[in-house]
């Protein structure tokens, strides 16, 4: 239990005294002293895994594990939600305490490819899987951690920073992108492989946005072109981006444990110096955001996500890229409030406090196939990708610093061009503890694994192959 301290107000012309022992305040605060007992409950309830009261952690497994033992699951949101937190937060618990695997975020890793592997080792309980898989394909509860912590991070930025640093990071993507193409193609072409199948099935497929709007497209396209099946292209070019997605996360946890080495290097999130409120809104006074505002940023976050639906359904334009340019443009014509900024501010640190683990823990397990990573861990396949990740991301270090913007920042945006979609972007994120920086990391995944799937189809409809 941290011990904190806090003071109270005296009577009028009385000296404000301050208590060490936060048991006392509590007593004061009921007006009865407490027991022994009362002492330890308050303990033990202090007491986490993560972010849950160890009591309620201990409840939580007992009443899954009985559930589980009868043989049903129940499907309402309010088990599946306990189920992703109680597994969330085991997994990053134990990757927190992994030495030096700590220090390149090895919760994030541990969160996602733990109960991957449960699953293919089929050590889940198949009722407990059904739980999961259903709550996260049915509810696609990851487009709403999305909408919050884009809307929330975009809305909770300095307007004038905001727009340097959309201009500025497409230099060092563009520049990674074309640097990470060629590098990749060389090596694989190298250690024997086909400068074709090497750029178009391991290079591309790494920085084409996933496996939604990355993966899927690509199969297809290819499918039609080559004129063979679409499952087996699919196959052939999804373990690429689940292990480039899986080299970004670890390089960007190495990153972040640089920046801490080496400070001047780093803005903790903020894309460039001198942008020191880039990050947050200007304070506003104490008791401003209540409940009610907060509410409402949520709703405004789910909204313009609809707006995005909306242009998907009617033009087929990504959802969630048409949500980000709705937020920066309301930002722009400042027509967001400064309560609501802040509120959503608010927003944001919830989601990505409380949410992340449960959500990437659901990932892994409903979304990530463990055989089809292990399936790219043939040593030439394995060089390729981590050089290919790594030149994207030097490049965007090198390109970054010469723009006058925080190299570490840039060279993690850079990564997220090479992550799992959205699943990744979280992911990477987490790894180097820059959740705010999710709308450059949506334009690095979106937009450029839009024009990486558009450019390679064309190149390889011409090339004839």
């Amino acid at each position: 239990m941290n011990n904190t301290t806090s003071t109270y107000h005296s009577l009028p012309g009385q000296q404000a005294q301050a208590s060490v022992n936060p048991l006392h305040d509590a007593a004061a605060q009921t007006g009865s002293t407490p027991t022994p007992w009362h002492r330890l409950a308050w303990r033990a309830m202090d007491l986490r895994v993560s972010l849950v009261p160890l009591p309620i952690y201990l409840l939580l497994l007992g009443l899954i594990g009985g559930f589980v033992a009868m043989g049903k699951v129940p499907t309402d949101i309010s088990v599946s939600i306990a189920v992703l937190a109680v597994g969330g937060f085991t997994c990053a618990e134990f990757g927190k305490r992994m030495p030096l695997l700590r220090h390149i975020g090895a919760a994030a890793i541990f969160a996602t490819f733990v109960p991957s592997f449960l699953v293919y080792a089929h050590a889940m309980p198949p009722v407990l899987l059904k739980n999961v898989a259903e709550f996260t394909k049915n509810s696609n509860f990851l487009y709403l951690f999305i909408a919050s912590i884009v809307v929330g991070s975009i809305f909770s930025m300095d307007r004038n920073v905001l727009i340097k640093g959309f201009l500025k990071i497409f230099a060092p993507l563009a520049a990674g992108t074309l640097a990470a193409a060629l590098v990749g193609t060389a090596v694989g072409t190298v250690l024997g492989m086909s400068w074709q199948h090497t750029l178009f099935f391991i290079v591309v497929p790494i920085m084409a946005g996933g496996v939604g709007e990355g993966a899927i497209p690509l199969s297809i396209g290819y499918a039609a072109i080559l004129g063979q099946a679409q499952g087996e292209i699919f196959a052939e070019v999804l373990p690429p981006v689940m292990l480039g997605s899986l080299s970004a996360i670890l390089m960007s946890g190495a990153l972040n444990f640089v920046g801490k080495r080496y400070p001047h290097l780093t803005g903790e999130g903020r894309l460039q110096p001198g942008a020191e409120d880039d990050l947050r809104v200007a304070e506003l006074p104490a008791g401003t955001v209540d409940v009610g505002q907060i509410a409402a940023a949520g709703l405004t976050a789910i909204a313009l996500y609809m707006v995005g639906l909306m242009a998907h359904k009617l033009f087929e334009f990504p959802a969630p890229v048409v949500m980000l340019f709705v937020a920066v443009l309301l930002m722009l014509c400042r027509v967001v409030s400064p309560q609501l900024q802040q509120a959503s501010g608010v927003v944001y640190k919830f989601f990505s406090t409380a949410v992340t683990y449960p959500l990437l823990f659901a990932i892994g397990a409903a979304l990530t196939p463990w055989d089809k990573l292990i399936a790219a861990f043939t040593i030439v396949n394995l060089i390729t990708i981590v050089a290919t990740v790594a030149t994207l991301m030097a490049t965007g270090f090198v390109v970054g610093r010469m723009l006058k913007m925080y190299p570490i920042e840039t060279a993690i945006i850079n990564a997220c061009h090479s992550g799992q979609g959205g699943t990744g972007d979280v992911a990477i994120l987490t790894a180097a503890n820059r959740m705010q920086m999710m709308p450059f990391a949506q334009i690095a995944t979106r937009i450029g694994g839009a024009i990486v799937v558009t450019l390679a189809l064309f190149a390889l409809a011409r090339a004839g192959l």
